[in-house]
């Protein structure tokens, strides 16, 4: 290893940038705001598309997009396998689909089946180069060290009943709540009980701090996203103070901020941000007069016509049809899908080579090409009406503020394996119903490719002053890099 400061990469659940400015100008949240009086803040990190935590968390811990990646939502159905894959919706949604095959997905396929063998994980780049990680509970944790399951907790009689009992691979430390740990700590597990986990995280990020455990740390706090959706992201503030006390119990075990950052560099950033949301959307009921539609837990199919992922904010539709019937099939559903109030954006790809998005009446196609270029780089052929996006040019290019980098997450996401084969993002204020018939209405939600959703806070401490003008454009895909370049290993390819 050729830097001798470690890393610790903090990864706060829901962060919306306007909350994380209003928490350190109150002066209630001290660690915060000491972490930003030392380093650089980017207020617009571009997230995923959909912005939700699987997809997201997998951006962050590869460094590439869904189409690499091939984690494509919350809920999705596996053509391979014939079924839905849902990732804990709700626990209504994890009851619809059955606890232990939802436990077996999220904890164990996600990260073992579904996330491609194709891309590495920061663990396994870390893992070959001999840097030790270590990583608290986060969705994504694939590595090179081999980890028995614990069995500890209230998930010991789920994980039993269900004959679980998979090793998985992760990084030199891993700690998945009652499920694995690679050392004994004095740390009480809750997975199983959202809105408990920060404290769980904190305990165990200070008893590696002490025993000189990594020299790279993921620190997830997840507690904020769970409290933004019961709450709205704008009541949710003292949950993001927890994590603030999270953050500071870690630099105290360190010696204090001082100590801290003279061994340590920093990056904090979050997965996506929330939106306030108010009116459910049931978009497997709505197609459900027309079409058969795949219930959860259904044998092959079983005659159905479509699957539908529910997928917060943003949502899927896949057609299980012979060739002769599909093409008609996905023109009238997607002219439905335009018509519907609720649906933001329709998007799909013609013929695999060109994505369609279109908004009401209005419609652009895009491929990349050589036409016009966005601030993240890429290049784009277009046709169409550009201000289906409010696209426009920015020092050159092309962009949109009220759907940042749209052109690039939308084809990532169209060509991801595993996509729909059509997919909406949702207005303002509405939020797909899932399969437990459950959604945080009145409270708040993300999964749309709006600027509310989609913006996060990046904050880099122990960097060079400059490193804020390495990109146009800040998205989750660059962090991996941040990583690889810590620690001067070969980066995402």
């Amino acid at each position: 290893m050729s830097s001798a400061r470690k890393l610790v990469l903090v990864v706060v659940d829901s962060l919306h940038p306007a909350n994380l400015d209003r928490a350190v100008a109150s002066g209630e949240a001290p660690t915060l705001a000491a972490l930003c009086e030392r380093g650089t803040l980017v207020p617009d990190c571009v997230s995923s598309f959909p912005s939700v935590t699987p997809v997201c968390t997998s951006e962050i811990a590869t460094g590439v997009g869904p189409d690499r990646h091939w984690i494509p939502g919350m809920n999705w159905y596996h053509r391979t396998e014939e079924r839905y894959v849902e990732y804990g919706s709700s626990f209504e949604a994890t009851r619809a689909f059955g606890v232990f095959r939802t436990m077996y997905d999220t904890v164990y396929n996600m990260n073992m089946a579904h996330l491609s063998h194709e891309v590495e994980t920061v663990f396994e780049r870390l893992g070959d180069a001999g840097v030790r990680s270590a990583c608290t509970p986060f969705l994504i944790y694939r590595g090179r060290t081999r980890h028995e399951l614990g069995l500890d907790g209230l998930l010991r009689r789920f994980a039993v009943a269900a004959s679980f009992h998979h090793a998985v691979w992760g990084p030199d430390e891993l700690f998945y709540g009652e499920l694995y740990a690679s050392r004994r700590v004095p740390c009480r597990p809750t997975l199983a009980r959202p809105g408990t986990r920060d404290e769980y995280s904190a305990c165990v990020g200070r008893e590696l701090v002490e025993a000189d455990a990594y020299d790279f740390l993921l620190f997830s706090l997840p507690d904020h996203d769970y409290h933004s959706h019961r709450l709205g992201p704008e009541n949710a503030i003292d949950s993001l103070l927890a994590a603030d006390d999270a953050i500071g119990s870690l630099l105290e075990a360190a010696g204090g901020i001082d100590s801290f950052c003279d061994e340590h560099a920093l990056i904090l950033v979050s997965d996506h941000a929330q939106t306030a949301v108010s009116e459910p959307l049931p978009l497997a009921d709505m197609l459900a007069g027309d079409w058969r539609v795949l219930q959860p837990n259904s044998e092959s199919g079983a005659g159905a016509e479509v699957a539908v992922g529910p997928t917060s904010r943003a949502g899927g539709i896949y057609l299980l049809l012979d060739e002769r019937r599909r093409e008609r099939a996905h023109e009238r559903i997607r002219t439905r899908m335009r018509g519907e109030e609720g649906v933001d954006l329709v998007t799909w790809l013609d013929d695999g080579d060109e994505a369609v998005v279109a908004r009401g009446a209005r419609e652009l196609r895009f491929r990349p090409g050589a036409q016009h270029s966005d601030l993240c780089g890429g290049r784009w052929d277009l046709d169409g009406d550009q201000s289906v996006l409010e696209l426009s040019g920015r020092d050159g290019s092309i962009a949109s503020e009220r759907y940042p980098d749209a052109l690039g997450r939308l084809w990532r996401s169209l060509r991801c394996p595993n996509a729909a084969d059509i997919q909406v993002s949702l207005a303002e204020g509405w939020e797909c119903v899932d399969w437990g018939g459950a959604s945080h209405v009145e409270g708040g939600s993300h999964g749309s490719l709006a600027a509310g959703d989609s913006l996060c806070p990046l904050l880099l401490v122990g960097w060079p002053e400059d490193v804020a003008e390495r990109h146009r454009q800040w998205t989750l895909r660059d962090v991996a890099g941040l990583v690889a370049e810590h620690f001067e290993v070969v980066g995402v390819s």
